[in-house]
């Protein structure tokens, strides 16, 4: 649980009945966060207005969520990575079999796009270490460690099982739970 989360909390859920100086609470404590995961899933080009596209649909659907802090953050991310999965799909990075994140899996990181993510949030040296990992667990690591997810957020974000390559990994992260 993150320090903000409280007002985070409260903050979605003024935003919810109307606020907007509220909403401007929830888009600046989660929008630079969310922007950098974005980052790492499409590159730095296209980020910001996929991110943008996701906020379009949060503040549309904003009624509709209930929850705290963190699992607005989950649901925030959630959205944003169908929209990169939707993007990848209609630029032809891969073809549009099945519709899932499977098209993400094999997708290689790109270390430059990664390494502006981090330092944009000031932690450049681990984010180009993150880089180097495979797409699926530098998915995880950002969105345990940049976006502040719990594992379960993280694992429904991912769409795959708490404790399975939702920790920011330690080494090999296969099948084996830790």
């Amino acid at each position: 649980m993150q320090a903000d989360d409280a007002e985070l909390t409260a903050a979605v859920l003024a935003a919810q009945e109307g606020d907007e100086t509220a909403f401007r609470t929830v888009y600046r404590s989660v929008h630079p966060r969310l922007l950098g995961y974005v980052r790492t899933l499409v590159g730095d080009g296209d980020a910001e207005d996929i991110t943008s596209e996701a906020w379009l649909q949060i503040a549309r659907d904003l009624q509709r969520f209930s929850g705290d802090a963190d699992r607005f953050r989950g649901w925030a991310a959630r959205i944003a990575r169908n929209r990169a999965l939707d993007h990848i799909r209609m630029r032809g990075r891969r073809p549009a079999i099945g519709g899932d994140e499977s098209e993400l899996e094999f997708r290689a990181s790109d270390a430059d796009t990664a390494g502006e993510a981090m330092e944009a949030l000031g932690t450049g040296r681990a984010l180009g270490l993150i880089a180097q990992l495979p797409q699926d667990q530098a998915e995880a690591v950002v969105l345990r460690v940049v976006l502040g997810l719990d594992a379960k957020s993280a694992a429904a974000v991912l769409g795959k099982r708490p404790g399975r390559c939702v920790r920011p990994p330690t080494g090999v992260c296969g099948g084996s739970r830790t």
